[in-house]
């Protein structure tokens, strides 16, 4: 059974200008706080990877255990800290449907033996939207000891169960203020 969720909220925001995982979302003071809302409703135990603890609301957090700053670097802290795995998802991705992330969670508790269980959306797999294992690590450090922070990468390297998902709607990366505010409008 797998029981933690974990969302990646460590990042720059750059192209936004501004923090996105605390920009309001729906009738949450942030979108950090919308899609924790409605993963706790999925699982046992919900995270907020993150360099600081910068929310309003009480939640979960993972700090990051390493200077730089990368989804690389959060998924190493995220199984140091827990030790088991677990599904990730991008703050920015609040579009991702229950539906999508079930089918990961029938995949896992199928009990396929693989390091990660990946959407796969029309373009290519979602390094953000999947459950990762914790026998990833030693994999996840070489690739940091080498400066190699590309998740894409990772994943090339990785043994994994594919479930293509053909909705594109729901993998939107909400990273520019008409992303955001289109995003606002579908949900």
């Amino acid at each position: 059974m797998l029981n933690n969720a974990v969302i990646l909220a460590g990042g720059k925001s750059s192209r936004m200008g501004e923090d996105k995982a605390l920009m309001p979302f729906g009738s949450y003071n942030s979108m950090a706080e919308y899609q924790y809302r409605r993963l706790q409703k999925l699982f046992k135990n919900v995270y907020i990877s993150t360099k600081e603890n910068k929310f309003d609301f009480k939640a979960n957090i993972i700090l990051d255990k390493y200077p730089q700053s990368s989804p690389m670097v959060a998924i190493a802290s995220i199984i140091e800290e827990l030790n088991d795995d677990f599904f990730l998802i991008s703050v920015d991705m609040p579009l991702l449907s229950t539906d999508a992330i079930n089918a990961l969670i029938y995949e896992y508790n199928r009990g396929i033996k693989c390091d990660i269980y990946v959407l796969k959306s029309p373009n290519g797999l979602e390094p953000t939207a999947t459950i990762y294992t914790k026998n990833i690590l030693t994999k996840v450090k070489n690739l940091l000891e080498k400066d190699i922070h590309r998740l894409n990468y990772l994943l090339s390297e990785l043994n994994k169960v594919t479930i293509k998902w053909d909705n594109y709607l729901e993998f939107i990366n909400i990273n520019d203020k008409k992303t955001y505010n289109s995003a606002l409008k579908l949900i």
